[in-house]
């Protein structure tokens, strides 16, 4: 999320990149704009109100960025599948796509998709923490035992952590060679650039996003490397301040686990401090995330920068183009009666 201080007043914009388009997050609310398979545009507002402007106690520092955290979670997952379904390129798996849900919905009920999608999160969070919990733990226990002879046993969250930032970056930089994921790439890098271009207080042009950069302080890319390295420095200090709780793995990954929404606090905290005073120090801090989005953002066409235009217009003015338009034809198609 990126604030800036515009006619005296901070305006909060903030994005996240889908499957051919991008969602942008303003002060007049959430707008989706999508590239459909015909070449046109479509934008529409979402419906999202956060948890935190109706329990103020979600506003306290820390647990409002875990908060944040987890709608953002929720929410662009919805987005991202939803973004898949409308832009398919392919009409035959498209097709083939639809007969299936219509298939599970008649044979096990309309819920049932919430149900699969549910198991497919569920999954995805096995899989990750096998990958970055259980995995480090276990390559840290065969190098000490076999290799260092016990005598690292002080190194474990270094360790583990080191094993978790090259887990990430070697996944990032395999996804990233799929044709798909590296539209959504420049997605991504188009969504910095209009964010930019807004701080920058320029007109929305192609020809002004264009110039932008696309390595962005406040992204969640950087959020993640921020929450590596504060997981990396607090694991540390607890291992070596309670040395019994690292004696069983299961304990570990558990005490690891329970710290984990309090660093993510911390570390959203970081996140929103560095966008509101860049500085020398912030920007140092924030150095591994700009350096992983060499990664995960690439440099757009004109095409996609246009659809971040869009997306970034309707969620400052609340207005969505086509219904613009549409407004204004029946308008004059009133006036015309009359």
């Amino acid at each position: 999320m990126s604030k800036i201080e515009k006619k005296n007043e901070y305006v909060a914009v903030g994005g996240q990149a889908l499957m051919e388009g991008i969602m942008m997050r303003g002060p007049k609310g959430m707008a989706m704009s999508l590239r459909l398979p015909d070449g046109t545009i479509e934008t529409e507002m979402k419906d999202f109100v956060s948890i935190r402007k109706k329990v103020k106690l979600f506003n306290i520092p820390i647990l409002r960025g875990i908060v944040s955290f987890i709608e953002s979670m929720i929410s662009g997952y919805k987005l991202l599948m939803e973004s898949a379904e409308k832009t398919s390129m392919d009409d035959l798996q498209a097709e083939n796509e639809l007969k299936l849900d219509k298939w599970i919905s008649d044979h096990f009920g309309p819920k049932m998709m919430a149900v699969i999608g549910f198991i497919s999160m569920i999954l995805g969070v096995g899989i990750s923490f096998l990958l970055f919990m259980y995995l480090p733990s276990v390559l840290f226990d065969l190098t000490n035992k076999y290799l260092a002879d016990g005598k690292i046993e002080l190194f474990r969250a270094l360790f583990e952590g080191v094993i978790r930032v090259i887990i990430f970056v070697a996944y990032m930089a395999l996804v990233a060679r799929m044709k798909e994921i590296r539209r959504v790439y420049m997605y991504h890098g188009a969504e910095h650039k209009a964010i930019f271009c807004f701080e920058a207080g320029k007109e929305l042009t192609v020809d002004n996003v264009r110039e932008m950069k696309r390595f962005h302080p406040r992204c969640g890319t950087s959020f993640i490397f921020v929450t590596i390295i504060l997981s990396i420095l607090i694991s540390s200090i607890v291992s070596i301040a309670f040395p019994e709780l690292t004696e069983i793995r299961a304990v570990w990954i558990a005490t690891k686990i329970l710290m984990l929404p309090a660093i993510m606090g911390v570390g959203f905290e970081f996140i929103q401090l560095a966008g509101k005073y860049p500085n020398k120090f912030t920007r140092f801090l924030s150095l591994p995330g700009l350096l992983m989005q060499r990664i995960t953002t690439v440099e757009p066409t004109d095409d996609i920068i246009e659809v971040a235009i869009e997306a970034m217009n309707a969620c400052l003015t609340g207005e969505v183009p086509h219904k613009v338009e549409e407004a204004v034809e029946s308008a004059e198609s009133e006036t015309e009666e009359e």
